[in-house]
């Protein structure tokens, strides 16, 4: 699962995703990496029916990033799902939906740490990069304030890879502070139950919050946020995640960690763009086209063993 590259860094291999498996160049790709085009053309052209914008982003492996860095393996960056996924959008009127992180991020990969050595996620500066690159798609400015945050103590990391490891790998990690005007307006009785039973650190899939921003130089725009744990949603702890950078420029963030897209939140809310996430190893499946993430958030519950609720 866990090849142990150069320098200390470990790079997802396997899992139930058989991440290296997806850097396949073949013809038996084709139907698969069709019908994600059609995904991505299908949400864009929704979200233009409903006189919203659509950003499509995929958060490269870091195999994509540091195939420098693995030490021999061999790696067919081009053969990436993020990639294949570029040149299949190609001439498609849903191509400027996607943001590209390849390019940007392989950029910037030898002057700084973009994702954490013993971790499948990105390192806050990594994350920037990609704010970075929504902000420039979306007309807005970055919030360069933010590149930084506030340092808060070192401590050790030993990340979803470190831990496989036996005996666990680590490394220093100094956390910042991002949190300076958004305020988490909502969530939802799944999060507060959890919180509530101090099981927060457990809730993944189902999560649903939003966060405003009042401050006065805010962008005025509304966003709705379909993402997974490269967006996350508690910045008051987590540094290097998506939704906490957008929180602290836009004047609404809704953040719902699921693959699919509620349709009807989306309708309900009306916001001015809706952004769908994804790491790049969840594209080995697609993601639901009927979705309520209500009806997600009662099977979190159900698995959590969380008592059922009156919604």
């Amino acid at each position: 699962m866990v090849h142990v590259g150069q320098d200390g860094w470990l790079f997802l291999v396997g899992g139930s995703n058989d991440v290296l498996a997806q850097y396949t160049r073949s013809w038996r790709t084709w139907p698969h990496d069709w019908r994600w085009r059609r995904e991505v053309v299908r949400r864009a052209d929704r979200c233009r029916r409903l006189g919203l914008r659509y950003l499509h982003v995929v958060v490269p492996e870091k195999l994509t990033i540091y195939d420098d860095r693995t030490g021999g393996l061999s790696v067919d960056v081009g053969a990436a799902p993020a990639t294949r996924l570029r040149r299949w959008l190609r001439g498609s009127g849903a191509a400027a939906s996607l943001v590209d992180l390849v390019e940007p991020l392989r950029a910037k990969r030898r002057t700084q740490d973009l994702y954490f050595r013993t971790d499948t996620h990105w390192t806050h500066e990594g994350c920037f990069i990609a704010y970075e690159a929504l902000c420039r798609r979306l007309g807005a400015t970055a919030r360069e304030e933010l590149r930084e945050g506030r340092p808060l103590p070192q401590g050790e990391l030993c990340g979803d890879l470190g831990v496989k490891m036996a005996p666990p790998r680590t490394e220093p990690f100094t956390p910042h502070a991002l949190q300076r005007h958004a305020v988490r307006a909502y969530a939802s009785d799944l999060v507060r139950d959890f919180e509530a039973e101090g099981r927060i650190g457990e809730l993944h899939l189902g999560t649903h919050v939003v966060f405003r921003n009042d401050a006065p130089d805010a962008d005025p725009r509304r966003i709705v946020l379909f993402g997974d744990s490269c967006s996350h949603f508690r910045f008051e702890v987590y540094s290097g995640m998506l939704t906490g950078l957008l929180a602290e420029t836009f004047r609404e963030v809704h953040f719902l960690w699921s693959p699919g897209i509620d349709w009807d939140y989306v309708a309900a809310v009306r916001p001015d763009v809706v952004i769908g996430e994804f790491a790049e190893r969840f594209m080995a499946r697609l993601p639901p086209h009927h979705f309520r993430h209500a009806a997600l958030a009662r099977l979190v519950r159900a698995r959590k063993a969380l008592p059922q609720d009156a919604a």
